[in-house]
């Protein structure tokens, strides 16, 4: 790797790491501020922009080369409450990837075939595959989320009772860190983004959706019924973290109130899950180079 693209990868690990969680067991959601800027500006929209616009980049040469060289693969986990700018921020980190090396699956409520099997079969269907990255907005920690919120989901699970415990969690939760760590074991990277939004920014931005015609189709009633779960949210998220936050599969807990920072964030996750694996474009052999002269020579001579 070149001079500039160490540099890149050394400010990203800079700017994503006071929000890695790698431990769990001591989290608590309210060290973590919503609003925080690390050092940048707020008014400073330039550097915003040119920080993200650098991240994009760096981000590009590494999937080009996790692709080409085929070996690992990277899954990353998007969560959050309504309007904290998941789609956004999928939207510009990787707008730099080429498409043929990144999948992006949205899982909305399940279907009536995937509520027939196990909680993890409709995302592990999906997983990346070498070389790839997979983005899941939203994903099987659902489970332990929304389904913890509203309990009556589990009903709707065709589970048998005696397995609905009030261990039911924890056991969701020691499944979720064994197959996290399966695919670790695998060559499978595992970042968990958790953008963290607060109340008062959330609010703020369902009424510029309902303010604005061409924004009106962001909108959905159920946002502003969930909106009512607000604490017991927060509760569950913090909850999930708390368990499910490894070495192997740390979490990003996210400032998201405001949304470029919230992406450069992101991008520096990413960026600096990418570099501590040994990517390098595969090496050319003695025969192939020899291929490649004759190949230059037919050219030349034609």
């Amino acid at each position: 790797m070149d001079k500039e693209l160490n540099r890149i990868i050394e400010v990203a690990r800079n700017v994503s790491r006071p929000y890695r969680v790698k431990k769990g067991k001591t989290f608590k959601l309210k060290d973590y501020s919503p609003g925080d800027l690390g050092d940048f500006d707020k008014a400073d929209k330039q550097r915003f922009q040119e920080g993200l616009k650098s991240g994009v980049e760096a981000l590009s040469r590494l999937q080009e080369m996790l692709y080409a060289q085929s070996r690992w693969g990277l899954l990353a986990v998007f969560q959050a409450m309504d309007a904290a700018g998941k789609d956004g921020s999928i939207k510009h980190v990787m707008s730099g990837v080429n498409p043929q090396g990144c999948n992006v699956h949205s899982f909305k409520a399940p279907s009536s075939e995937e509520l027939r099997h196990d909680f993890l079969w409709r995302c592990s269907k999906l997983l990346p595959e070498r070389g790839m990255i997979s983005i899941f907005n939203r994903s099987y920690y659902e489970e332990v989320l929304a389904v913890r919120v509203h309990p009556e989901y589990l009903q709707k699970q065709q589970l048998p009772p005696q397995l609905v415990s009030k261990d039911v969690w924890e056991e969701r939760y020691e499944a979720i860190r064994n197959m996290e760590s399966h695919l670790a074991r695998n060559g499978f990277v595992v970042r968990k983004i958790f953008l963290h939004l607060s109340k008062g920014e959330q609010k703020r931005r369902f009424l510029g959706r309902l303010e604005e015609a061409d924004r009106h189709w962001k909108f959905s009633i159920a946002d502003t019924t969930e909106r009512q779960y607000w604490d017991q949210y927060q509760h569950a998220y913090e909850k999930a973290i708390r368990a499910t936050a490894t070495p192997d599969a740390p979490w990003y807990v996210v400032p998201a109130d405001n949304k470029w920072y919230a992406r450069i964030v992101v991008a520096g996750a990413l960026i600096d899950a990418l570099s501590e694996l040994d990517l390098a474009f595969p090496e050319v052999d003695a025969a192939k180079r020899k291929q490649l002269a004759a190949a230059r020579r037919a050219l030349q001579a034609g």
